[in-house]
């Protein structure tokens, strides 16, 4: 005897709501930590650089501590020395703001890239839900005069051999039966099922199913059920012929 919880949708309802915001969470914190690690080594790397007046400093040092120098020469290469000291001080300011736009794009690249994973893995489970329990269909308008079916907001033109099957399945769906292949064959054919091949009833299902095109469409939308027979995985108040 299973549980009513397991299949209760309102129960369900709270639980998969409680998963997304435990998902959203969990995106949250990995956005704070990726930025929170980028931006500690930022903070370390700008502390461990070199002050830029570093080497002005030595300058100033050596224009105190030797201040006999006072020949020309001297004063002249305490000049060069103090223009080179002006000039690492401007590189190193430019290296700084090289650095800092270096790690604003890469913290830049690795939000986007989770933010993209989580989202690329948020499809691939939807996908899997939607193979597993079909296509979630809201209405589906089959117009044997037109030859056309329309699912949802998708229209495809179909041959006539490929609407009858269609509207054999449609009508079984709203008689809540599964049709096998011989039973297909037999009511387009006007025939007695015993009289008719089960493949020749598969074969109108596979037109079917190429007809439409999509292969996740055809394959969930005319569902194959083992040693049952065929079924369209459409709620039966969504199905119109006219």
């Amino acid at each position: 005897m299973t549980s009513s919880s397991a299949t209760d949708p309102a129960a369900a309802g709270p639980r998969a709501t409680e998963v997304l915001r435990r998902g959203n969470r969990v995106l949250a914190f990995g956005l704070a930590a990726i930025v929170a690690i980028l931006l500690a080594a930022a903070v370390l790397l700008f502390l461990n650089l070199p002050d830029a007046n570093a080497f002005n400093a030595r300058v100033e040092r050596i224009f105190i501590e030797n201040d006999a120098l006072t020949g020309a020469n001297e004063i002249r290469l305490l000049e060069i020395l103090a223009q080179s000291g002006t000039a690492f001080s401007e590189v190193l300011t430019s290296y700084r703001a090289i650095i800092f736009v270096l790690l604003t794009f890469s913290a830049a690249l690795l939000v986007a890239s989770l933010v993209f994973l989580v989202v690329i893995l948020g499809q691939n489970r939807r996908m899997s839900d939607i193979q597993r329990q079909g296509i979630e269909v809201a209405s589906l308008l089959i117009s044997r005069g037109e030859n056309a079916v329309v699912l949802n907001d998708m229209t495809f033109k179909l041959t006539a051999a490929a609407i009858e099957t269609l509207s054999v399945l449609a009508e079984a769906r709203l008689d809540d039966e599964v049709m096998t292949g011989a039973q297909i064959e037999a009511v387009i054919s006007g025939r007695d099922s015993a009289d008719c091949d089960e493949a020749a009833g598969a074969t109108r299902i596979k037109r079917l199913r190429d007809a439409l095109g999509n292969q996740l469409v055809s394959e969930l939308l005319v569902r194959n059920i083992a040693r049952k027979g065929y079924v369209l995985s459409v709620p039966k108040n969504a199905i119109r012929m006219i």
